[in-house]
């Protein structure tokens, strides 16, 4: 049993979709939570919004940039386990702006890595992505896996990853990586596949598509936020790399049917040409082999596929109003 209560934890990236669960976790099992948003002019709080008032009150809330070494400087403080999530994610955007995900990825990842070394931390976990490993070239994918850059996506995550490593073996810094295969669950940004699919079907029977054939390994948000926290707090962790897979995987064809039986509904597919990837950019197919991490920290993933999707559809369809049609369906 992992004893969380009165461990000062930084989170960055703590208003996305994962990094909003995790900080909830973290939270309500008494950890003192600082979070590092990027700021605004508007000063939100993204996710985190989601929490209650009760929870989020007793966050300790700093607005900055991955890319500003005095913010990290600040926001690393006097914490001692930090979880580094904070990274420019969609893939479609870095064909338009690569090196933004450079900047964020791999420079934001230095800046915080070198703050973290300023300090005696006890922990750093750095959240990498199956997307490191392009297509399968062997299934189930382990961490020995060849790194392709199949997007300026992935190529600015394998910086950040090799990045993290050169820390841990050029300066002992306690760095675990994790690379979480595709999760989803309730929070997640609508133009993610799985809330694409769910808002479309929600709305109607016709789900607009890029590539369908390509296969996914699906893993619900509380497993793969309960990998990183086990990660994280591990005292034999340093060093390691970890799958988070759950060792299945499905096309975008049967997640749509996954969708359509919950529902109750028969889906039609319709591929649009402005959806696909460019062709040597398509990642076909990500399986993960999460047996080293259950091996090293006990990662067994517990939410099905269905039971997960279920609980994704009722939070879409209970905050559909807070999504614009054009989000998922142009």
């Amino acid at each position: 049993m992992i004893k969380i209560a009165g461990k000062k934890v930084l989170v960055t990236g703590a208003g996305g979709f994962i990094g909003s669960h995790l900080t909830e976790a973290l939270v309500k099992s008494g950890a003192r939570v600082t979070a590092l948003l990027r700021y605004t002019s508007e000063a939100r709080i993204g996710r985190l919004d989601f929490l209650p008032s009760s929870l989020r009150k007793k966050i300790n809330i700093i607005f900055g940039d991955v890319r500003d070494p005095d913010i990290c400087q600040q926001a690393v403080g006097k914490n001692d386990y930090i979880f580094h999530l904070a990274a420019q994610i969609a893939i479609p955007y870095s064909y338009i702006a690569p090196r933004d995900f450079l900047t964020v990825n791999a420079v934001g990842t230095a800046n915080m890595l070198q703050a973290a070394r300023s300090r005696d931390i006890k922990k750093f976990l750095h959240v990498s992505t199956s997307e490191v490993y392009g297509t399968a070239q062997y299934v189930p994918i382990d961490e020995k896996h060849p790194q392709i850059a199949q997007s300026p996506y992935s190529a600015s995550k394998i910086a950040a990853d090799k990045m993290a490593q050169s820390f841990y073996l050029s300066f002992g810094l306690p760095v675990v990586t994790v690379r979480p295969f595709n999760c989803y669950g309730p929070r997640q940004s609508a133009r993610a596949i799985t809330p694409t699919i769910i808002l479309q079907a929600l709305n109607g029977r016709t789900i607009k598509l890029g590539s369908i054939s390509t296969r996914r390994d699906l893993n619900y948000v509380s497993d793969t936020v309960n990998g990183m926290i086990a990660a994280c707090f591990d005292s034999k962790t340093a060093g390691l790399t970890l799958n988070l897979a759950s060792g299945n995987d499905y096309s975008i064809e049967e997640i749509v049917s996954l969708v359509g039986d919950i529902l109750g509904k028969k889906l039609i597919i319709k591929t649009e040409k402005k959806r696909l990837r460019p062709s040597k950019s398509e990642v076909q197919r990500l399986l993960g082999d999460n047996r080293l991490a259950e091996r090293k920290i006990g990662y067994t993933p517990q939410v099905s596929i269905k039971s997960g999707l279920e609980k994704t559809i009722r939070f879409f369809e209970k905050h559909i109003h807070l999504y614009s049609k054009e989000d998922y369906q142009l």
